[in-house]
């Protein structure tokens, strides 16, 4: 039987409600899986078979140590999302050389484009984490500029009010064939909290997104145990990429029956 670490963290509050979900679903695919904080020292990462990371939601304050545990790890096992992946997906300034249609993004302070609507954010962030949306340039402009004085790369957007309506598309990718794909809640909009992005709705994909987010995943060449592409639609309609999440997306497990199977699949694909 193979052994993999479901790669975590300390979490006093125990927020992660996928980890019981795959861990039962690796074992009915032979493989036994044991939850392990990314930063403990005492841990053996040799011992086994494959490094799974999942809820390292602590990584954007400490990037740089995870990115060295990461390099330290994939020496001596199999580490899925690979640590190239990792160091290039947990700086969104990756979204500048995907090559497709993305949300338009100003990466400065400076020179704003004149929008209705404001949506600013650092380039290395989870969920909605210093994030703000405003209607007044000023306050963006200062969001952005704070942003750029603790070192950090900010990220200006219009924001789109297609998300409270159409909705964000996520498409769920394990060993890159599609799993499911979700609805999800529009994280800024007015009396949504943090908590209501685990919240979303099974959706079937249109084909231009399926198309769209298969030609992101194919310009990656390495080996993906599971992908998230999250799309919006621009104004002129097309889709457009928001982020591409390869590093420790909530992958909706609980949405269908079949989705912590197809996670265990394809994980058992790749040992």
């Amino acid at each position: 039987m193979n052994t993999c670490a479901y790669v975590t963290f300390a979490d006093p509050d125990d927020l992660d409600d996928e980890r019981d979900p795959a861990l039962a679903a690796w074992r009915e695919h032979g493989i036994e899986g044991r939850a392990v904080r990314w930063d403990d020292p005492d841990v053996d990462w040799s011992a086994f078979d494959a490094a799974v990371v999942r809820s390292v939601w602590d990584y954007t304050d400490r990037r740089a140590d995870f990115l060295a545990w990461a390099r330290r790890a994939e020496a001596v096992t199999r580490l899925l999302n690979p640590a190239d992946v990792l160091e290039r997906n947990t700086d969104k300034t990756y979204l500048r050389d995907l090559g497709v249609p993305i949300v338009p993004t100003h990466w400065s302070s400076h020179d704003l484009p004149d929008w209705e609507e404001f949506v600013v954010k650092p380039a290395v962030s989870a969920g909605a984490r210093d994030t703000i949306r405003t209607t007044e340039a000023a306050t963006a402009q200062a969001h952005a500029a704070a942003l750029e004085a603790a070192g950090r790369t900010p990220m200006v957007q219009p924001y789109l009010d297609m998300v409270e309506s159409e909705g964000e598309t996520s498409l769920l990718y394990f060993n890159r064939r599609l799993s499911h794909a979700v609805r999800r809640s529009p994280m800024l909009a007015q009396g949504m909290t943090s908590a209501d992005n685990a919240r979303a709705q099974l959706r079937d994909p249109a084909p231009d997104q399926v198309e769209l987010a298969e030609k992101v995943l194919a310009a990656i060449p390495q080996a993906l145990l599971y992908a998230r592409v999250d799309l919006v639609r621009l104004p002129d309609g097309r889709p457009a990429i928001i982020e591409l999440e390869l590093t420790e997306p909530y992958l909706y497990l609980s949405h269908t029956p079949q989705a912590a199977k197809n996670l265990a699949a394809a994980l058992g694909e790749l040992l």
